[in-house]
């Protein structure tokens, strides 16, 4: 292939808290990007390449994998496009959307993962089913390792044999991180097995934490590292002992019923359980029975089962808190109840899954049958996931713990692990010290503001709008949340990985220790104002949405009906309106009563706000151009301010010599994006600012800016940092 292409460097966000896209690139080894057009790629013939085109032997690897793990896609994405798969009734058969979820579960192919799906997944935290992951490789191993048992293979070739096929598998997933330590761990612990070793789950836990790091210290660090192996300790280290020092025994003594030389190895109490419990079979058999005679055990039994898998459900929620809100600001509150129902689901439908992509290959028609029914069971754990996402108190964002915090965390681990092995009375003390660390961590702590002053904080989310305010006493408004540039499509927008209000917007927040905000502005429907308005008002539930006039725009409507779902009270506002909010007067500029736009979104649609708080006042400007700025002047609206946001980031249409005049800011921020192609922000608009001695703050340069106004009518600027 020959392409010319314009290359250029992932942007980076200089904001607290942000997810940096340039970061998770070098992760991969990409130190760039590029695009090109379809039209302008020639595809060469052999003669065409040069000798001296030279590929590595690894890149060699890596390409073959994911020309596998694309293959393996394919064939899934085939089977649902059959006229096998289509001719079954709607339960049974496989959608696209469906193929998305096989193959990000079976081959950790994410590309057809769409981004309500995810959304879902992530509000229950049961996204872990359906990305390959270390319980997939458990499961698959484990069903491996029982086939060849079965099939009377020696224990060394049985082991042998499921190593190698699992290598095999975690090759066709892509080979993740997650997918390494979960392979390296089930061979450290096939091999202790092997070796009649102690198989403690914790020292083959050590051993692979060992292997990994050694081959990659700086997986230390890394989100997928941590969560891996603290989910590990939180159900071989700490539930799995608590459950075998508590009740795991009875469950065990209700299997071999009624073999009674058992009783004599066990403990008094539970050897007394097994002969209550051949009572109670015998009374049962007498009233139903000999075919009855079973029930109890098996009730015993399953009983047990079960409250072991809430307890392990249980425990590593209490531990995985940590992460999940350090890393995604998460807590999943209903984890627990959608992992028990999911889980058994998935263990079962991951074999079917894998049966059916096996028979896929002969033909749609031999699959026919294991599609049917994992079809049935994809649709019951994807139901089950979407009924619960739906409900409001399913996902409650958070922000980040403080340093001390997670250290007592770490201690509480520890010290419950050494609990649950030491005695029956230090078993209960971990019982009761395990919850405080959920309570640690969500406990609210005090947002950082700087009271008495009002704060004008822009937040660098590249070529976009945002802007963070923080009132006297207290109140909070974002005037808009970033997003991308040009319109975005709705299937874009579904399939997108990245949201500027996720990603971006609500860490900034979080980092002030922000729950919950007053007002969401927004200026006008464009994208790169809007686009990441959805997630903010997801995660921090304002309590009132102000805008202006309502253009044709199926993204905005979308985001008004949105607001309505969440209870967000909208107001409409138009030059001339005035209200009190958060110690300031606001006074609405623009646009006029009598202005309106049914066509697609226009930056004269802005709404343009002045806050006053004593003799301090910001020009709030979006991206107002020159009609709108006339009018505002026409009107004796525009009188001098100490800060000004420059209209439309810096663009000659905006910030006319007449405007800038009459505002007369001590100082200017401009948001815009470092090497942006609209050439923002205009020479001619720097050097009218520059001769009106105000002090221009610029995003791309300075990122984050964070300006504080005293009544006084004095102004303080911190660059890089909100207070």
């Amino acid at each position: 292939m020959e392409a010319p292409l314009r290359i250029k460097l992932a942007e980076r966000y200089r904001d607290p808290g942000a997810w940096q896209y340039a970061d998770y690139l070098l992760a991969q080894g990409i130190g760039a990007h590029a695009s090109v057009r379809a039209s302008k790629i020639t595809q060469l013939d052999e003669s065409g390449v040069s000798p001296s085109t030279h590929v590595s032997r690894a890149a060699q690897v890596q390409c073959r994998i994911y020309a596998a793990q694309s293959w393996a896609s394919r064939r899934v994405t085939d089977y649902v496009h059959s006229r096998a798969n289509r001719g079954l009734p709607a339960i049974m058969r496989l959608s696209q959307d469906d193929a998305g979820m096989l193959n990000a579960m079976l081959f950790g192919d994410r590309a057809g993962l769409n981004k309500t799906q995810r959304i879902g997944f992530e509000r229950t935290g049961s996204f872990h089913l359906f990305v390959v992951s270390g319980m997939h490789v458990g499961l698959l191993a484990g069903l491996v390792f029982w086939l060849a048992r079965r099939l009377k293979l020696r224990e060394w070739l049985a082991t042998l044999v499921t190593v190698a096929l699992t290598f095999g598998y975690a090759l066709l997933t892509g080979f993740g991180a997650p997918v390494q330590r979960a392979l390296f761990m089930t061979a450290v612990f096939l091999l202790a097995r092997l070796l009649s070793r102690d198989r403690n789950v914790l020292n083959a836990l050590g051993a692979a934490a060992l292997g990994v790091l050694v081959w990659s210290p700086a997986a230390l660090f890394e989100a997928s590292f941590q969560m891996t192996f603290l989910a590990i300790v939180a159900i071989g280290g700490i539930a799995v002992p608590l459950a075998e020092r508590s009740f795991l025994p009875y469950a065990h003594a209700a299997e071999h019923l009624w073999d009674k030389w058992e009783d004599i190895e066990l403990p008094p109490r539970v050897a007394q359980f097994r002969l209550m419990l051949r009572m109670w079979s015998e009374t049962i058999a007498g009233v139903a029975g000999d075919s009855a005679r079973s029930l109890p055990p098996l009730v015993v039994r399953w009983s047990l089962w079960a409250l072991e898998l809430a307890l392990i459900g249980a425990v590593a929620e209490m531990v995985m808190v940590l992460p999940m809100a350090v890393y995604f600001h998460r807590a999943t509150m209903f984890a627990v109840p959608t992992n028990m129902l999911s889980v058994p689901l998935v263990a079962v439908l991951a074999p079917i899954a894998v049966i059916t992509f096996c028979a896929s290959l002969l033909s749609p028609w031999v699959a026919m049958l294991p599609g049917a029914a994992t079809g049935l069971l994809l649709h019951g754990v994807a139901g089950v996931i979407g009924r619960v996402s739906a409900v409001r108190a399913a996902d409650l964002r958070v922000p980040a713990p403080v340093w001390w915090v997670a250290l007592l965390a770490i201690v509480t681990w520890a010290f419950c692990c050494w609990a649950v092995r030491r005695s029956r009375a230090w078993a209960w003390a971990a019982v009761a010290v395990l919850p405080l660390v959920p309570l640690m961590v969500l406990w609210p702590e005090p947002v950082v503001v700087s009271p008495g002053m009002m704060e004008v904080t822009a937040i660098d989310v590249g070529q976009g709008d945002s802007l963070f305010i923080v009132g006297p006493d207290g109140s909070t408004m974002l005037l808009d949340a970033g997003g991308p540039v040009g319109g975005v499509t709705e299937a874009a927008e579904a399939t997108s990985r990245f949201d500027i209000g996720e990603e971006v917007v609500s860490p900034y927040l979080w980092s002030r220790r922000f729950r919950r905000l007053d007002v969401l502005a927004l200026s006008h429907a464009h994208s790169d104002h809007m686009g990441g308005m959805p997630a903010v008002m997801r995660n921090f539930r304002p309590r009132e949405l102000w805008v202006s006039i309502d253009p044709n725009s199926e993204a905005y409507r979308a985001l008004l009906s949105e607001a309505k779902d969440l209870g967000v009270q909208i107001r409409h506002f138009y030059a001339g309106n005035q209200l009190a909010w958060g110690g300031t007067q606001v006074t609405i500029l623009a646009p006029e009563t009598g202005y309106n736009n049914p066509r697609e979104p226009v930056n004269n649609d802005s709404l343009v706000m002045r806050m006053q708080y004593g003799k301090s006042s910001v020009l709030l400007e979006g991206d107002a151009e020159a009609p709108s700025e006339r009018e505002m002047l026409a009107h004796g609206r525009v009188a001098a301010v100490t800060l000004l946001k420059v209209g439309h980031h810096g663009s000659r249409t905006s910030t006319t010599q007449e405007f800038l005049d009459a505002a007369a800011p001590k100082d200017a921020v401009v948001s815009v994006g470092r090497g942006n192609t609209f050439g923002h922000p205009r020479y001619e608009v720097i050097e009218r600012i520059a001769e009106a001695r105000t002090k221009l703050y610029r995003t791309d340069q300075f990122g984050l800016t964070t300006f504080l106004l005293g009544r006084d009518g004095g102004i303080r600027e911190i660059v890089g940092a909100s207070n």
